[in-house]
C-alpha cells in the first residue's frame, strides 16, 4: 500500500472516524438480517416500506419484460426512453408543476442543478446545515457562497440587502434537514426570493412521500408549492425506488436539459427503476398512501417521546428523523456498537457529517415498525444510555 494513503487510513481510525459497510441480507423492511442475526432496522430512509412492496416489484418485472435492463445511453444521446417522459409527467402532476426532469441520484441532481443555474458572477445562500450534495453542488458552480445560520431567515434577509453587484441570487436549503429532522422555515425564504429577485431551490428528498397533501411534499405542507422554483426530490427514500427528480417551470427544465453536466454525461436510469418510482407515485397518492404517513407519524411521535422520557437530548420536530444526541465520536460509534449487541441497527453520525460535538445515533421510523418493538427499542437504547453516561 501506498505509505501516504496507509498514513491517511491510519490518521481517519485515530481520529475515531472510520468507516466500514455492513452486508443485509434479504429486502429492507423494519426487520433485516446483519451477519446472520435479525436486527430490528432503525437507521433506514425506507420511511413508508415501499422498497418491499408488491406494487413497485410487480411494475419492476413487467417493465424488463417490456423494455430490457438499460436504457443504453444518456438521454440527449439515445437514452431516453417512454418510461422517462411519463415518469416526468407523473412528477409534474403530483408536484403541480408545470414540468420535470428526472436525475441518477440526489447527488448527481444538486450537482447538476445548481452549476447550471448559477457561475462565476453569480450568488448562492446555503443554510449551513445544507446536505453536503448541496456544498458539492455550490463549489462545482463557482459562483460566491455566503452561508447563514441554520433556519436563520433574518440572517439570510441581511446577506441580501448587501448583495452587491453580483448577478443570479440562488437560495438554496433543505427543506427537511437529514441529520436534525426539521423543517425549514419555507414561507420566509419565499418571501425573502421574491423581495430580492433570487430563485428559491429546495432539497426535500426527506419529505416528499410523507409529508404534506398526499405525500407532495414540504412546500405543499407550509403552502409555497407555487412559488418554490424548484423542488429538488428523491425516489430512493419514502418512495422505495431510486434516483431523484426537479419540479420546476417549462423553462427552467429547458436550462437544466442543456445546461446539468450530470444529466448530459449520465446513462439515464434504467426501465425497472422507473417503473418502480411509477408505480410509488401513485400508491402514494392513494388510501393506502393516506394509511401509511398516519402511521409513520404515529410511530416517530411515540418514539420520540419514548427517547425524551428517557433523558436523551433530542431536537425539537415532527418528522420521522430522531436523532439522540451524543456529543463525542468515541462514545457515539460505541453506542451503535452496543445498539447492535441488542439487535438494533442504527447508525452513529460523526464530523464530517455533523459538527464536531454534536454527534448522534440518527433514528429513523418506518411506517412498518411495530408498536412492541419501537418500545422494546425505546428500553434498550435507555439501557444503554445511562450504561455509557449518556443519560
Amino acid at each position: 500500500m501506498n505509505r501516504s494513503i496507509q498514513h491517511e487510513l491510519e490518521e481517519i481510525r485515530n481520529q475515531g472516524l472510520y468507516r466500514s459497510t455492513r452486508m443485509i441480507s434479504g429486502r429492507q423492511s423494519a426487520n433485516v438480517t446483519l451477519s446472520g442475526r435479525e436486527m430490528l432496522l432503525l437507521c433506514s430512509n425506507n420511511y413508508l416500506g415501499l422498497a418491499g412492496h408488491p406494487a413497485l416489484a410487480e411494475a419492476s418485472i413487467r417493465a424488463v419484460e417490456r423494455y430490457g435492463t438499460s436504457s443504453g445511453a444518456s438521454r440527449l444521446v439515445s437514452g431516453t426512453m417512454e418510461l422517462h417522459e411519463q415518469l416526468e409527467q407523473a412528477v409534474a402532476s403530483f408536484k403541480g408543476c408545470e414540468s420535470a426532469l428526472v436525475f441518477n441520484s440526489g447527488h448527481a441532481a444538486n450537482t447538476g442543478i445548481i452549476p447550471a443555474l448559477v457561475g462565476r458572477g453569480d450568488v448562492v445562500y446555503s443554510d449551513r446545515l445544507n446536505h453536503a450534495s448541496i456544498v458539492d453542488g455550490i463549489r462545482l458552480s463557482g459562483a460566491r457562497l455566503f452561508r447563514y445560520a441554520h433556519n436563520d431567515y433574518q440572517q439570510l434577509a441581511g446577506l441580501l440587502e448587501k448583495r452587491g453587484d453580483y448577478g443570479r441570487a440562488l437560495i438554496v436549503s433543505d427543506a427537511v434537514f437529514s441529520m436534525d429532522g426539521d423543517l425549514a422555515p419555507l414561507p420566509e425564504l419565499v418571501a425573502l426570493k421574491r423581495n430580492h429577485d433570487a430563485l428559491l431551490m429546495v432539497d426535500d428528498a426527506h419529505g416528499c412521500g410523507v409529508i404534506g397533501r398526499q405525500g407532495k411534499g414540504s412546500a405543499d405542507l407550509l403552502g409555497v408549492a407555487d412559488e418554490v422554483d424548484i423542488q429538488m426530490g428523491t425516489f430512493g427514500k419514502a418512495l422505495g425506488s431510486f434516483g431523484a427528480y426537479a419540479a420546476v417551470s417549462a423553462e427552467l427544465r429547458e436550462l437544466l436539459l442543456n445546461r446539468s453536466r450530470s444529466f448530459i454525461f449520465s446513462t439515464s436510469l434504467p426501465p425497472a427503476v422507473l417503473a418502480a418510482s411509477l408505480a410509488a407515485i401513485e400508491l402514494v397518492q392513494s388510501p393506502e398512501g393516506d394509511r401509511l404517513r398516519e402511521r409513520l407519524h404515529d410511530n416517530s411521535v411515540f418514539f420520540r417521546k419514548g427517547l425524551k422520557d428517557k433523558g436523551f437530548a433530542v431536537p425539537d420536530g415532527s418528522t420521522q428523523i430522531i436523532p439522540a444526541i451524543t456529543g463525542d465520536s468515541d462514545i457515539t460509534m460505541r453506542f451503535s456498537e452496543a445498539l447492535l449487541e441488542e439487535n438494533i441497527f442504527a447508525q452513529g453520525i460523526r464530523p464530517p457529517t455533523v459538527p464536531a460535538g454534536s454527534c448522534r445515533i440518527r433514528f429513523t421510523i418506518m411506517a412498518v415498525h411495530r408498536r412492541d418493538d419501537l418500545q422494546k427499542a425505546i428500553e434498550t437504547v435507555g439501557m444503554v444510555g445511562s450504561r455509557l453516561g449518556v443519560v
